[in-house]
């Protein structure tokens, strides 16, 4: 055998083995078309179709932090080194709160109307006062848990009592003479027509409870509690009309655990594209409360503006007063830093007129601070 013999032998015997490997080769399939996220401009930005569906979703949220002192820190809360050595020595320190809040939107349109699904979660650190003991925990707080389908909603939110008429102007702390019952579980419908105009009704469960001092010696003498004990819900009614000038509204809650009704009305307007301006009144068929009625007495008002000062600054005014004589003025000015940054800061004066004991929380100054990014 001579070297071109074998050459030749050899060359043929490589292409043997490759072509058996060239027949056990792994074929690729071609990849499939990217699908990428579709924008739903539909229901306003920040929404997108998820793949595969026509359902629009929105995922958003913040993260704020918020410190307080005076009226709104934590105030007679005992020294603990002097508690510790069996002296009762009390102090004011701040409040502070360390909020991340998780907001899921989805909807999509169906034959009977919008389907909607939303949810508000926060997860928060915060500063607490337990009988006098100052600690900080975490915790974890469902806002909005609630279905929409047309006008029907059914889940945990606000009451109707109080998205009917709105909340009380641009100032974070807006309820030093309360408004506004504790969040409930709710079914509703809303009926929107033309010209701006809704109406609604909601059977709600009712929610929180309330002490009462009744001889004024510091010491509650009973505790009224909202939530339902029975079959009967709570009932809301309302009705609302916007227009380019303003606004007005007014419902009216029936608590079936106490047998008791309040009412409100509100009147919004527009003074210019920078100034608006609010009143809103409330009256109760008792003066101790319900579950409607968070204010003191049988009636109470609440009145204040917004003005845009820049494109980054608006300036937030509240003035509230009850049958109690309980008076409160805030005050702030919401500064947008950078877009998706806002800084608040807010003072606030309280003071209960009618009160004539030394011992009441009567005549207070407080200060807030409330740093949000949102997106």
């Amino acid at each position: 055998m001579n070297f071109k013999t074998l050459l030749l032998g050899s060359a043929a015997a490589l292409a043997a083995v490759s072509g058996a490997r060239a027949a056990d080769a792994v074929v690729i399939a071609e990849p499939e078309p990217m699908e990428y996220v579709r924008v739903c401009d539909t229901y306003g930005t920040g929404f997108f179709y998820i793949p595969g569906t026509e359902t629009c979703l929105r995922v958003g949220g913040y993260l704020r932090y918020d410190i307080g002192v005076g009226l709104f820190g934590h105030q007679d809360v005992f020294d603990k080194e002097d508690l510790a050595n069996g002296i009762e020595d009390e102090n004011d320190t701040y409040y502070k709160r360390a909020r991340a809040a998780l907001q899921i939107d989805s909807r999509s349109e169906t034959e009977l109307g919008t389907l909607r699904t939303y949810a508000h979660i926060n997860f928060q650190y915060t500063t607490n006062d337990v009988g006098g003991i100052t600690d900080a925990r975490d915790a974890v707080d469902i806002e909005h848990a609630y279905i929409e389908l047309g006008g029907f909603r059914v889940g945990k939110t606000d009451s109707l009592f109080v998205t009917m008429t709105g909340f009380a102007g641009g100032v974070v702390n807006d309820d030093l003479v309360d408004y506004e019952p504790d969040r409930t579980h709710q079914i509703s419908y809303t009926f929107t027509g033309g010209n701006g105009f809704q109406a609604a009704i909601a059977l709600e469960e009712g929610a929180g409870d309330r002490d009462f001092d009744l001889d004024d010696d510091g010491v509650a003498d009973f505790t009224a509690s909202y939530t339902l004990d029975s079959y009967v819900p709570h009932v809301v009614a309302g009705a609302s009309l916007t227009q380019g000038w303003g606004g007005v509204s007014a419902a009216v809650g029936y608590d079936s655990v106490w047998d008791e009704w309040a009412g409100k009305v509100r009147l919004d307007v527009n003074a210019t594209d920078r100034i608006t301006a609010f009143i809103l009144a409330g009256y109760s068929s008792t003066d101790t409360g319900s579950y409607y009625a968070t204010w003191d007495g049988d009636w109470a008002v609440w009145g204040g503006a917004s003005m845009e000062v820049t494109e980054k600054a608006t300036v937030n005014v509240q003035l509230s007063y009850d049958e109690s004589e309980a008076f409160a003025a805030v005050a702030n000015v919401a500064y947008m830093l950078v877009p998706g940054l806002r800084i608040t800061p807010e003072i606030a004066y309280y003071d209960n007129l009618g009160d004539d004991n030394d011992d009441n929380d009567g005549d207070e100054y407080g200060g807030y601070l409330r740093i949000q990014r949102s997106f």
